[in-house]
C-alpha cells in the first residue's frame, strides 16, 4: 500500500484520488489558522514556490482536533491563509487525524512512521504538548503542523514534529527530488 491508494475530500466536498499526485514528493501537513504553529503557513508556501515545478506538492489538511485551534468552514479557511499567507498549494476538506475518527489516511501515515523527527525547537514545543496531553498514545499526532515527507513512489520517507519548522525539510526535500 502507498499514499497513492487513499482518497480524500477536497474542500468543495468532492472526492480526489491521491494517485493524481503520483511521482511526485509530497509533503502532507495537518494544519490550523488559529494556533501559534500557524506562521508556518509562510515557510510551507516559501517550500512550494522553491520545489512545486521540480514535482513537489504541498497537501494541506486542516484539523480542529486540537483545542479547537481550525475553527470555521473550509472556505472561511482557505480565505483566511490566501489573505494571510498567501498560500497557493492543494488544501483539502478538515479532517481528524487521531482516535476512532481518524481520516484513513492519516490512520496509515501515523502506521508508517510512528517517530517525529526532531530538533532542539521541536523538542521544547513537544514538551509544553506533554503538559497539555500527557497521555497521549505513542505513534499519534501531537499537534497542528505535524509534516510527513512522501517520496515519488508515494512512500513515507519521514516524518517531522509540529515544532519542527517547515524550511528545515529543504535537504530532506532536495534529496527526493
Amino acid at each position: 500500500m502507498t499514499v497513492y491508494d487513499f482518497s480524500v475530500k477536497t474542500v468543495q466536498g468532492d472526492t480526489c484520488a491521491l494517485s493524481e499526485y503520483r511521482g511526485k514528493v509530497l509533503l502532507i501537513v495537518n494544519t490550523a489558522t488559529k494556533c501559534g504553529l500557524t506562521p508556518q503557513y509562510e515557510a510551507l508556501e516559501a517550500l512550494y514556490q522553491t520545489y512545486q515545478d521540480r514535482g513537489f506538492e504541498i497537501l494541506d489538511f486542516p484539523c480542529n482536533q486540537f483545542m479547537r485551534q481550525a475553527p470555521g468552514t473550509d472556505e472561511e479557511i482557505g480565505q483566511f491563509c490566501t489573505l494571510h499567507y498567501g498560500t497557493t498549494f492543494p488544501r483539502f476538506a478538515k479532517i481528524e487525524v487521531n482516535g476512532d475518527e481518524a481520516d484513513p489516511l492519516y490512520a496509515w501515515l501515523k502506521a508508517q512512521a510512528r517517530e517525529d523527527t526532531m530538533d532542539e525547537g521541536a523538542q521544547a514545543f513537544a514538551k509544553k504538548i506533554r503538559l497539555l496531553h500527557p497521555f497521549l498514545p505513542a505513534g499519534e499526532i501531537q499537534w497542528n503542523f505535524g509534516k510527513f515527507l512522501i517520496d515519488r513512489s508515494g512512500n513515507v520517507a519521514g516524518r517531522y514534529a509540529p515544532g519542527y519548522t517547515p524550511d528545515k525539510l529543504a535537504q530532506a526535500i532536495e534529496a527526493l527530488l
